[in-house]
């Protein structure tokens, strides 16, 4: 998870989506019987590689939860192809997400919805390392953000520093591409959008502490959903049952993981053993209490986060049209509380 590397290739699926579902109409095999096991061969597709966003899939997978609901479930990294333009084609019938991106794919008309939040509040932010000395978003005038030009960003980081009483056209942005963290700024980059969960901790490990401005602090519509577990409105109304059954496992597999953070991480490190196992230890042990936090259940969706951030993104022209959030997600695959 190289810092937002993965909303940009999520956001990527707003073109791609549309030439999918133009392209392919056809439905894919994945939900069908296994006649070997007697279990129903379903997938999902990852929005990035294996990190401790995903670690609920490999437990529900390593334990048997995926298993105990009829379902052989296999976890699919991204290719070239996107995967939440996949889903919105019914390509493959389960991906991980964001919500600014489903949001925005529904803009152009994608069948997505979100029926669990992996993570219940917002865990990103602006970031610096801590020789910066910037301490608020107001500090960010006159320095340098390194950003990668998605749809979102430019809005979210105005919004943040004008809450803070700055003005956000005195920063200087400059495209970083693919360029991580830590490498931007030591090169010019004062400070960029992560995730503290993984980019946050692994400057822990390094040594190299940073100061974060969490989005969510500075605006309730920035609390959204990110990541996001999502299928489709056909699977939706034509498949219930198997949502019902694979949304109930990975919930399962995240309850799981949000209690048991040592054992969780070595079931992630298991299924991807390239991945730093230092880094993978210490971010589960961070991100496990997060999964459910104050939720009743985990998974759980609120209508004015997706309300509140649909009509945010229309009103920073972000979106063209607006979009009825209340149509975006469900929870009625959740298992009760």
């Amino acid at each position: 998870m190289n810092t937002l590397i993965s909303r940009r290739r999520a956001l990527d699926a707003i073109a791609a989506a549309s030439l999918v579902l133009a392209g392919c109409g056809a439905g894919d095999d994945s939900g069908s019987a296994g006649a070997a096991t007697g279990l129903t061969k379903v997938q999902i597709a990852l929005d990035w590689t294996p990190n401790t966003n995903h670690t609920g899939l490999y437990v529900a997978k390593e334990k048997g939860y995926f298993a105990a609901h009829g379902l052989d479930v296999e976890i699919v990294q991204p290719g070239d192809a996107d995967p939440s333009a996949l889903v919105a084609a019914d390509k493959i019938p389960f991906a991980i997400s964001a919500q600014e991106s489903l949001t925005q794919a529904r803009a152009e008309g994608a069948p997505l919805v979100s029926i669990a939040a992996v993570i219940q509040h917002n865990t990103s932010g602006f970031a610096s390392p801590k020789d910066r000395n910037l301490t608020r978003p107001a500090d960010y005038v006159g320095k340098t953000y390194g950003g990668w030009g998605g749809p979102v960003e430019a809005p979210l980081l105005q919004a943040v520093v004008a809450a803070d009483g700055g003005d956000a056209s005195k920063i200087k942005t400059v495209n970083v591409g693919d360029s991580d963290f830590f490498a931007a700024t030591k090169k010019g980059i004062d400070f960029e959008w992560i995730f503290y969960g993984w980019t946050g901790v692994q400057a822990e490990l390094r040594g190299e502490p940073v100061n974060i401005q969490y989005v969510k602090d500075y605006d309730p519509a920035l609390d959204f959903y990110t990541p996001i577990l999502i299928t489709n409105e056909k699977r939706i109304s034509g498949d219930a049952e198997l949502v019902k059954s694979f949304t109930a496992a990975v919930s399962e597999g995240y309850t799981y993981a949000a209690s048991h953070a040592p054992e969780s991480a070595e079931i992630l490190l298991k299924a991807a053993p390239d991945l730093d196992a230092e880094l993978v230890k210490k971010s589960q042990e961070w991100l496990s209490p997060k999964y459910q936090d104050d939720a009743a259940r985990w998974g759980e969706q609120k209508a004015e986060i997706w309300t509140g951030f649909s009509d945010w993104l229309y009103e920073k022209k972000v979106l063209s049209t607006k979009v009825d959030g209340s149509k975006a997600y469900t929870n009625d695959f959740l298992p009760a509380a």
